[in-house]
């Protein structure tokens, strides 16, 4: 029996979503601690600390002690970790949580356990491990106990989670290091080349939300960006177009694309038919890229949706597995 006292947290590269049972997602906030070189304290965490990149002064450094979805500075997530949860349930819990955390399809044992035993210390009672395109299946409403193929597209900040979830579980699956921080990486790097510009990520990952597409014929739409000048040193302003961003991201994109028809090219027939008849699901952050839907649909031949609410899919699903697992034990056996 699940108790209000459950989390699911979907601890993602590019941001952390807490959900509550009973209360849904109460805190969405980026995975960016700012801490002080000099006294090797935190000075702050989530969006306060989003907003220092690329703006500290020496001593002060914002960092992201997650890299594609795995951790790459174990105490900074445990703190950052133990911040957000007595932030989402208060500091004056009397009874320590039930937590549910969600990884990477690809991650390895050795990644899971530093999942965990972060979890543990960040003051859970009981942790679960749950691999992330299942989770974005739950949080997408799909029925994933039932013996019929669904196939997910989980893209997040650091990794793209393909999976064919049918009984419970992953039949096919593969995790992809090419997400929404790539697209950014993209954007930074086509501005550099084209236009002798250098731009920082936060000014990537707004125009990749603003005029960011990956398919051909999309509206034309503009945008002012100001960066630097790489030739004169100076501040410049440029105005990009939707086709030009398309052209930024196309080689990343179709990375997704490969991937996904890889997946495609392993799953049993059965199954693959299933997929087929009931289209692809795509969720997370990187889903809201425009013309994702179509460039898969278009690649694959098959039916393309994006869950409802992309970004908290993978939280929801996460926070759900606690019951599911009581409900799925009795519905399996």
């Amino acid at each position: 029996m699940a108790t209000a006292s459950d989390i699911g947290i979907d601890l993602g590269t590019a941001s952390i979503l807490v959900y509550i049972k009973g209360k849904g997602v109460v805190l969405k906030e980026p995975t960016v601690v700012a801490f002080d070189r000099d006294t090797n304290k935190i000075r702050a965490i989530g969006e306060e600390a989003r907003l220092m990149i690329g703006r500290t002064p020496g001593n002060l450094v914002a960092v992201r002690p997650l890299r594609q979805g795995v951790i790459s500075d174990y105490t900074v997530t445990e703190k950052m970790m133990k911040y957000f949860i007595q932030k989402a349930i208060g500091k004056h819990s009397f009874r320590k949580p039930r937590i549910s955390v969600c990884v990477p399809s690809g991650a390895t044992e050795v990644e899971k356990r530093a999942v965990e035993d972060a979890a543990y210390q960040a003051g859970a009672r009981q942790v679960s491990i749950i691999e992330e395109p299942i989770a974005a299946a739950i949080g997408a409403g799909i029925d994933i106990v039932k013996p019929c193929g669904n196939m997910i597209v989980d893209i997040g900040g650091g990794t793209s989670d393909i999976a064919v979830i049918s009984l419970g579980g992953a039949v096919v699956s593969t995790s992809v290091k090419i997400a929404g921080d790539d697209f950014d990486e993209a954007i930074v790097r086509y501005m550099r080349k084209k236009h002798n510009m250098l731009i920082g990520e936060r000014t990537a990952e707004d125009i990749k939300v603003k005029i960011g597409t990956c398919f051909e014929g999309s509206p034309d739409v503009t945008l002012d960006v100001r960066g630097r000048n790489l030739i004169t040193g100076l501040p410049k302003t440029k105005t990009i177009t939707a086709e030009e961003m398309e052209e930024a991201l196309r080689e990343t994109t179709y990375q997704i694309v490969d991937a996904v028809h890889s997946v495609l090219e392993k799953t049993p027939p059965e199954l693959a038919a299933d997929v087929a008849e009931r289209g692809i699901v795509l969720t997370g952050g990187g889903a809201l890229l425009r013309g994702l839907d179509k460039l898969l649909e278009t690649k694959t031949g098959i039916t393309t949706i994006t869950a409802d609410d992309p970004m908290t899919c993978v939280a929801v699903g996460t926070g759900q597995y606690v019951e599911f697992i009581a409900e799925g034990t009795h519905t399996l056996n």
